[in-house]
């Protein structure tokens, strides 16, 4: 059994409304259970992110209802402790991109209440009290990796021992087993070698929730 100090922490930011965040996150889930890491998640926001960028008027429209989910996140996890997160994630993950459930209200409380949190949590999506708390927690992540990558934002110690940050990776479907642990073993190598920044090719399909 791999000893207690041998383990990484995986620190993982993400907005419940992206559908490519949650790929990865599945992901991670995955490689948590094949390698020596444990996610510890955090919530940023593409609406904080791309609040003061000049963006289509489609996407502006589309972020607006962006900031419901990712303030009911920081309440949940103000109030009963970041590590209610993780479930919280899954709870709505599902619902908006598996089940493909609209993004309101009831949605959200149908996923607290499955996550073992209180459904009035959901007063949290439409008052910014929790905005302070929201932006801290997404500037901890962006500060990591830059204005130009949105979300997930994973930081980790890497195959150097020093701790590295990075945006991504962005996969569909979710790799599984065996090359799930590959690619994790692959993106530390690389996000570890000195002066790397980028890998890229134009994206030919968009997310299969499999």
């Amino acid at each position: 059994m791999t000893a207690a100090e041998d383990r990484k922490t995986a620190d993982f930011w993400f907005d419940p409304l992206c559908p490519w965040a949650w790929m990865t996150s599945r992901w991670l889930i995955e490689v948590q259970q094949l390698r020596p890491v444990d996610v510890r998640w955090h919530v940023m926001s593409l609406a904080v992110l791309n609040e003061d960028k000049d963006i289509p008027p489609a996407y502006r429209e589309m972020l607006a209802g962006a900031w419901g989910a990712v303030r009911v996140c920081i309440a949940a996890a103000e109030k009963h402790g970041e590590e209610v997160l993780g479930r919280l994630y899954t709870e709505i993950g599902t619902r908006f991109h598996n089940q493909g459930l609209p993004r309101e209200r009831a949605t959200i409380e149908a996923a607290l209440v499955a996550a073992g949190l209180p459904a009035e949590l959901a007063d949290a999506a439409d008052t910014d009290i929790h905005d302070e708390a929201l932006r801290a927690s997404h500037a901890e992540g962006i500060g990591l990796v830059g204005e130009e990558v949105g979300t997930p934002v994973i930081a980790v110690e890497g195959a150097d021992g020093e701790r590295v940050a990075f945006f991504g990776p962005v996969v569909t479907p979710t790799p599984r087993g065996e090359a799930a642990a590959r690619l994790w073993d692959g993106t530390l190598l690389v996000a570890s070698t000195p002066g790397f920044y980028e890998i890229k090719r134009t994206r030919t399909a968009g997310p299969s929730f499999e």
